[in-house]
């Protein structure tokens, strides 16, 4: 079988117990849900990241994630700019000093 390349989106964030978390991820889940036909959520992995000061932050993060239809390298405009724009909504609706957006290519079986 022929092997496809399509665009995968992830966003790491911070497990936090706070509204704002929460309502993110499920505004995400709808958002790859509708767009995309779906996405997978893997819930409490243990992370860290090197603060602004310098200082290792321990987090625990959950990660969402989504394979679009679009190619990765005919629509690399389009997938940036999604991308771009999650990553400032979610600046906006969350303390956080940084937030990762990753967008990758996968290949799925034809």
């Amino acid at each position: 079988m022929p092997l496809f390349a399509k665009g995968r989106i992830e966003v790491y964030l911070p497990d936090l117990l706070k509204p704002a978390y929460e309502n993110l991820l499920l505004a995400l889940d709808d958002e790859f849900t509708y767009n995309f036909g779906g996405c997978t959520i893997v819930r409490g992995l243990d992370g860290s990241y090197l603060s602004k000061f310098g200082e290792k932050i321990q987090d625990r993060i959950n990660l969402i994630y989504t394979d679009t239809p679009y190619s990765f390298e005919e629509n690399s405009d389009l997938l940036s700019t999604y991308s771009d724009k999650i990553r400032k909504a979610a600046f906006e609706v969350l303390e956080e000093e940084a937030v990762l957006v990753v967008v990758w290519q996968v290949y799925h079986s034809g």
